[in-house]
């Protein structure tokens, strides 16, 4: 998982890579440490061509606010630079990873 140190270089991994998704966290948020495992397993196994970005919101508040992130856990997904997918606090992996699945397929096929 990356950790970015700026909003530029979090724009030019998702102008770069296939598939880019950004996980909002803060440290005091306890549901983010219980699903940030869950999301780094399942894209490691399912879609390894997707960079995983973690990005501290009390550290970047920048980059928190240019993409409208509010709330954490939070996650964004891009696929060939465009936002496919976001969902915040109660966050359905299963759900998600179904959802991700289907254009992941098309993506890299």
């Amino acid at each position: 998982m990356i950790e970015p140190k700026s909003l530029e270089e979090v724009k030019k991994l998702i102008d770069e890579e296939v598939g880019v998704l950004l996980y909002f966290s803060t440290p005091t948020c306890n549901v983010c440490k219980a699903l940030k495992p869950k999301i780094i397993e399942e894209f490691e196994k399912n879609f390894p061509l997707i960079k995983l970005i973690f990005i501290d919101s009390t550290v970047l508040p920048e980059v928190a606010a240019n993409f409208q992130v509010f709330s954490v856990p939070t996650i964004i997904l891009f696929l060939d630079r465009k936002e496919f997918a976001r969902e915040g606090r109660n966050i359905s992996i299963s759900a998600f990873v179904s959802k991700v699945s289907r254009v992941y397929e098309i993506l890299t096929s």
